[in-house]
């Protein structure tokens, strides 16, 4: 006779993909337990996240996830149906434009699947453009370079074409928050929580997962386990006996954000929008106080750093803070530049993929599930994540074979369908990944 499992599933990581993950399961009425090495839930690399809002995307499910995924922060409070004694966290909707610098170019890729599942947007013309952002700069100085690449200071070689403006993007203004709330959802629902304990084995019986085996040398059973461990994610997969047979692999990456003031002549919290700017190796949103966060679209010139899921860190680069502060300075040449001993942001990490594009799938050890390599682009898409696995779990623990017949979710909110191959460990590196940020 079979141990008797003490949980349904046990998620690994409280961060806001696995918050969801464990309020979708929970809500559908499985035990579940999530573990976590933080003091709290979304200590990890959610607390870091830029939490833009965004729809530009390479892949059609890509997209469909993301369109739908913003519906759940738009409707938040009545997704999660439980309150939270810290408030809820607040979707931000400053619209976002992604920068069309010739007619090559990533919009391409984006304005089609746009068009096909009716993701309202604008096509600002180069006149439009300048109307919309006074204070920009509109010539171009890409590809993208580093700062102490003599190319980085070559002069402006043409005119930006213009821009596709989604009015329904932005922000969630405190990533942190958003997990919390995931955590008390799924406790309303019978979710429980275990903080500051870490996982240092995977429990099998007779071929399958049959729990988790802790530091404290406990063992906590049940059928199914679900790995959102983030940066910790191939390790894991590693504990599992899964690392060497999944075709796409992750791997913990360092990554910088930067903060710096808005332009004297505007406010850029009330009166600007996030951007994504090929041109010039950058995304940027509105920061409250007018001020402005600063991402890197990760372009080939800039380094990709592995490092430990538990590696000391240390402090923001000079050479990152100079190379994109002076990126943002090109285009919005009003800003001024920072002086280097004001550096402000915050560094981290992240679990990439192979080709940028997440992990949403069973395993061959039957039980074990993932939800992985979000490569920071996935913080909008916890919902429709969470609710993507749940639906999964519940099929192949069902008896479909999702490899063979992958599964097609129906979107919760747009109705449209996510094709969960997209998401496929086996998948072959997807040839339509823009192999970038744009947050």
């Amino acid at each position: 006779m079979s141990e008797p499992a003490d949980y349904d599933a046990i998620i690994i990581g409280a961060g806001v993909i696995g918050g969801a993950v464990a309020y979708e399961l929970a809500r559908r009425g499985h035990r579940t337990l999530s573990v976590d090495k933080g003091p709290g839930a979304g200590y990890g690399s959610t607390s870091s996240s830029s939490a833009v809002i965004r729809f530009s995307y390479s892949t059609e499910t890509g997209v469909a996830a993301a369109w739908d995924g913003m519906h759940y922060w738009k409707h938040w409070g009545e997704y999660l149906g439980a309150p939270d004694e810290s408030g809820y966290a607040q979707l931000v909707q400053c619209g976002m434009a992604l920068l069309i610098p010739g007619e090559e170019g990533h919009h391409n890729r984006v304005m089609p699947i746009w068009d096909r599942l009716d993701v309202p947007y604008e096509f600002w013309d180069r006149t439009a453009l300048a109307a919309k952002a006074p204070t920009f700069d509109l010539r171009l100085y890409g590809p993208p370079a580093r700062s102490d690449d003599p190319s980085f200071w070559n002069e402006a070689h043409g005119e930006m074409v213009g821009a596709l403006f989604s009015p329904d993007a932005g922000y969630v203004d405190d990533p942190q928050l958003a997990a919390h709330n995931l955590q008390r959802a799924a406790e309303a629902q019978g979710g429980e929580f275990r903080f500051r304990t870490e996982v240092v084995g995977i429990a099998r019986r007779q071929g399958r997962v049959a729990g988790v085996e802790l530091s404290d040398g406990s063992t906590v059973n049940a059928d199914v386990v679900v790995n959102v461990g983030g940066p910790h994610s191939s390790y894991i997969n590693q504990l599992a006996g899964v690392y060497d047979t999944m075709n796409i692999k992750t791997q913990s990456i360092r990554h910088e954000t930067y903060h710096v003031p808005g332009p004297p002549d505007m406010d850029f919290t009330t009166d600007g929008f996030a951007v994504a700017d090929d041109d010039s190796g950058i995304y940027f949103r509105p920061q409250p106080g007018n001020n402005i966060l600063i991402g890197t679209t990760d372009p080939p010139c800039d380094p990709k750093i592995p490092v430990g899921p538990d590696e000391e860190l240390g402090e923001l680069t000079s050479d990152g803070w100079e190379t994109n502060t002076l990126r943002i300075n090109k285009r919005i040449p009003t800003l001024g530049v920072p002086l280097p001993h004001e550096k402000k942001g915050v560094v981290d990490r992240y679990d990439k993929s192979d080709d940028w594009i997440p992990i949403y799938d069973r395993t061959d050890l039957d039980g074990f599930y993932v939800a992985i390599g979000t490569s920071g682009n996935q913080f909008k898409n916890a919902g429709v994540a969470g609710h993507m696995m749940a639906e999964l779990i519940d099929a192949v623990e069902g008896g479909r074979d999702h490899d063979a017949d992958p599964l097609q979710v129906t979107a919760r909110y747009t109705g449209l369908n996510l094709d969960m191959a997209t998401f496929s460990r086996n998948r072959q590196i997807h040839a339509d990944s823009s192999m970038s940020v744009h947050g």
